[in-house]
């Protein structure tokens, strides 16, 4: 059996579960928030691990029965929902929608219901997150129903070259994330053509876009062995892709989105025929984005209001995009920093703190 969990991994793993559908949403939120504390409340263990999983009201009975069978699991379904956060954070802290609303506990949250590209890449990110999480530890040995990958070897490494060694197990942390995120999508029968379709549609899609994202990044690796670096024997393995590398390629599949729209056969098509049809490892969307420039409790925005710019940058972190137009005000701060810093042998490294004078410039 896993460890116990934290309060802050219990209330991300909550926090994904909301956030894998579009219904339930702020109620969802508001349950995870409230925390469990197993530590405080060790008796879950002498009875099982039903009551435990009784606590996450929100699952639907398919993610209720794949909580009892892999409950080892959960903490890894938390520690990939919180890496898929914090990439999110990272890839649009630049940005007008720089994904506050997933760590905030607010009405503000109404911008997962809008089926937008912010949505289409949280489903993504999300997903993402958890299949590099399962994928490593299967590889480290810490869930039961897997261990180190399987894959085959690759038809174009070296003949002389071992395949071996402990790799990623992508396929299972595909297999097993396919599983728990779409279960509660496709647990619900839509009118054929209804919007509510639509949005299932859009959620299995974007979610499969980010597991491929995954499989797409992993690579081979291969280390030397022999007396002095005499690299007489090498082996490789597969190995995942750091997920900075992850989310800089869904960060591209998000700018390049594609929106569609439910048609009458209850498929989703491409609303503009004259752009590409999307592939199962793009992003694609229903709606269009809600204006971010302004604080609106409707649409979940916090507006850009005191963000800070940059005064020189044409992109968007500069004060004329982020600040939508509206001007920006400048004024003088000190900060402190680490500086001159020595080595010392032997082994640390002696640091200064000096302070300097910056300008700062925030949105009106």
């Amino acid at each position: 059996m896993g460890r116990a969990l934290t309060n802050v991994e219990t209330s991300l793993f909550l926090l994904f579960v909301a956030i894998t559908t579009n219904s339930g949403l702020v109620s969802w939120m508001s349950l995870g928030l409230q925390g469990l504390d197993i530590i405080q409340n060790p008796q879950v263990y002498l009875v099982g691990t039903q009551p435990l999983c009784a606590q996450f009201t929100g699952l639907s009975k398919g993610q209720f029965k794949l909580c009892l069978l892999y409950y080892d699991h959960i903490h890894y379904i938390a520690r990939g929902a919180n890496l898929g956060m914090r990439e999110c954070h990272w890839q649009f802290r630049h940005r007008r929608w720089n994904c506050s609303t997933l760590a905030d506990n607010s009405t503000f949250n109404n911008v997962l219901k809008i089926a937008s590209r912010e949505t289409a890449f949280i489903h993504a990110i999300t997903a993402a997150g958890v299949v590099h999480s399962i994928a490593r530890g299967c590889r480290d040995g810490q869930l039961g129903s897997c261990g180190c990958s399987r894959a085959n070897r690759p038809q174009k490494l070296h003949r002389d070259w071992i395949w071996g060694g402990c790799g990623d197990n992508t396929e299972y942390g595909y297999r097993f994330t396919e599983g728990f995120v779409d279960v509660r999508e496709r647990e619900n029968n839509y009118r054929r053509g209804s919007r509510e379709q639509g949005r299932k549609l859009m959620n299995l899609h974007n979610n499969e876009a980010g597991r491929r994202a995954v499989i797409h990044k992993t690579r081979v690796t291969c280390k030397c062995h022999g007396v002095s670096g005499s690299c007489s024997l090498i082996t490789c393995w597969q190995q995942l892709a750091s997920f900075r590398e992850i989310g800089d390629h869904l960060k591209d599949k998000y700018d390049g989105a594609t929106e569609v729209k439910i048609n009458r056969r209850g498929k989703l098509q491409i609303k503009n025929p004259r752009f590409t049809l999307p592939t199962s490892r793009d992003l694609v969307y229903l709606d269009q984005s809600p204006d971010y420039c302004v604080a609106n409790e409707l649409t979940g925005s916090f507006g850009t209001q005191s963000r800070v710019c940059n005064r020189t940058s044409p992109s968007t972190d500069g004060c004329n995009l982020l600040c939508c137009g509206r001007g920006y005000n400048s004024f003088k701060t000190l900060v402190k920093e680490r500086c001159k810093c020595k080595f010392h042998w032997c082994c640390y490294v002696e640091c200064k703190t000096c302070v300097k004078l910056i300008d700062l410039h925030t949105c009106k």
